[in-house]
């Protein structure tokens, strides 16, 4: 009897969706596995099923996004986008839901949308709220699958979180900025929106490394911004006049070209500027690592968090199979003017 994908799986101690994408050139795949997939698949006799006609019912399937105008979006959009091109042929019919900012309200209507469309699966950039957390373990119910990305979300029952381990990447900004400052001074923390679980994170792991590891290192405070350069300008420019001798500062969020602004107006010299430590790949904040404006930019890979995230849906939709692990974490990129 001929080898089914199953089979070849379990043989190549991998899943059916890399086997899957072995056999069908779907690309995103170590080469050297991909390979041994095809020798076994060759030794057991696989025989491809045909494919049905083109003309089957397309499988629905949905993203819900938050804070969809923010500069980081676009790589993770671009990331999603790029995955439904190259998975096309599997036949899905992707509905993106874009929200504007981080709303419960937003957010649940945009389920209900998919949720009438018929949707099959939901990967989610979650709100952190009740309303969010009930209508997921409800569609979970009704056998919908969901995984979350780029935010994730306690006390449900969704299969897999594909994104950044924030925690560690606050820790990782609180070791950067003692390497900068020589252990000791006043550091301010920036953040976005207090209910967007994602900062909360990264504030929690920053912390919590200071205190750990640098006593000498005191927080002015953690201020949210909203995601406001405006605002983000406005909280630097109070924090420089309250602490004349500010040694750093950290943005955990959008917005980050307020900081720069605010140093320009008050015209500190560069040699007296604080350190200036910020997230995520953006035109706006490589330009602002070239200038020397600032120091360390941390990214999250968000193409990767897109891309990941869709074909992981995909994936499971069509075999069944659970994740084989329920955290998916992309890698925390630390870039600096030299290496960007």
């Amino acid at each position: 009897m001929a080898g089914t994908i199953q089979d070849i799986a379990e043989r190549a101690g991998v899943s059916r969706g890399t086997v899957d994408r072995a056999l069908n050139k779907r690309g995103r795949i170590n080469p050297s596995v991909e390979k041994r997939i095809l020798e076994i698949a060759d030794e057991m006799g696989y025989v491809p099923r045909k494919r049905k006609s083109e003309n089957k019912k397309k499988v629905k399937i949905g993203v819900v996004t938050q804070l969809s105008s923010a500069s980081f979006m676009s790589r993770i959009r671009k990331g999603i986008q790029d995955a439904a091109k190259e998975t096309a042929s599997k036949g899905f019919e992707l509905f993106i839901e874009e929200c504007e900012d981080v709303s419960e309200d937003s957010q649940l209507e945009a389920l209900l949308r998919l949720e009438k469309l018929g949707a099959a699966g939901i990967a989610i950039m979650p709100v952190d709220g009740n309303l969010i957390r009930n209508k997921i373990n409800e569609l979970i119910e009704r056998g919908i699958k969901i995984i979350t990305f780029n935010t994730d979300i306690i006390g449900t029952k969704r299969s897999c979180f594909v994104g950044m381990d924030n925690i560690r990447s606050g820790r990782a900004a609180a070791g950067l900025m003692g390497l900068l400052t020589k252990k000791e001074g006043k550091v301010l923390a920036i953040t976005g929106h207090f209910g967007n679980s994602v900062n909360n994170m990264r504030v929690e792991g920053f912390t919590t490394e200071l205190k750990e590891s640098f006593p000498n290192l005191h927080l002015t405070g953690v201020q949210s911004s909203f995601d406001e350069p405006g605002e983000v300008e406005r909280l630097v420019a109070n924090s420089l006049h309250a602490f004349p001798d500010l040694n750093g500062v950290v943005v955990f969020s959008a917005g980050q070209e307020g900081v720069l602004k605010a140093l320009d107006k008050q015209r500190i010299p560069s040699k007296q500027r604080p350190f200036i430590i910020v997230y995520d790949l953006t035109p706006e904040n490589i330009a602002g690592l070239k200038s020397d404006g600032f120091d360390f930019i941390l990214d999250q890979n968000g193409y990767m968090q897109g891309h990941q995230a869709l074909c992981i849906l995909e994936d499971l939709i069509l075999f069944g199979a659970f994740p084989r692990k329920e955290y998916y974490y992309t890698d925390i990129v630390i870039k600096t003017k030299y290496n960007i």
